[in-house]
């Protein structure tokens, strides 16, 4: 789930950072570029975990700032096809379940993925959402908010970056989702997946 992985970047420090000790000024633009951020193949930077080299130090003409190139190595989240992870539900809707792992939202698990065979009612407590079920042997088990769930990875896909965004004078393009670089596919449709309460 976790991984480290080493990358090379030419950093423009600013000239109002070079007061303090060089590896914690790099260090503080290096998470200040990276964290929270998705790179594609890579997953979703969670942390600078060391930095390898420092070089360079150069400062171009008309420039203040000075320019190194930085090897360094970052904590990412990237789950592996298979790999069984627990999450709670952030939404629950008529396509399936949206699950979060706190710092991690963009995780669906879609119909055809959920247990047969499954229903669904609407969900009073929540605008346009639904209970789902999993009816096993005529007893109805249902998906609360409340659980957590167990769900294996099905696929991650890295989306590339919408030329067109979103606008606010276009009702349309308004009210489309926000874009998200990562998207996790679960399943839970397998003994020992779905809610821990089932099991």
């Amino acid at each position: 789930m976790f991984f480290l992985s080493e990358l090379e970047h030419s950093l423009r420090l600013p000239p109002h950072l070079l007061n303090q000790p060089l590896d914690k000024a790099i260090k503080g633009e290096l998470e200040s570029l990276f964290l929270d951020t998705v790179i594609d193949k890579l997953g979703l930077c969670i942390s600078v975990y060391d930095i390898r080299s420092i070089d360079g130090g150069f400062i171009f003409p008309g420039d203040g700032a000075s320019t190194y190139t930085v090897k360094f190595r970052l904590v990412m989240f990237r789950p592996f096809l298979g790999e069984v992870i627990s999450a709670r539900l952030k939404e629950s809707t008529t396509a399936g379940l949206r699950l979060s792992l706190g710092f991690f939202d963009d995780i669906y698990v879609y119909v055809p993925l959920l247990p047969a065979p499954n229903d669904y009612a609407p969900d009073p407590s929540h605008k346009d959402g639904v209970i789902w079920s999993w009816n096993y042997h005529a007893d109805p088990l249902t998906v609360d908010w409340t659980d957590e769930i167990r769900f294996k990875v099905h696929s991650v896909n890295y989306h590339p970056i919408p030329v067109e965004q979103g606008d606010d004078d276009d009702p349309e393009k308004k009210d489309s989702k926000p874009f998200a670089p990562m998207v996790v596919i679960g399943s839970i449709d397998d003994d020992g997946l779905g809610p821990v309460s089932w099991w």
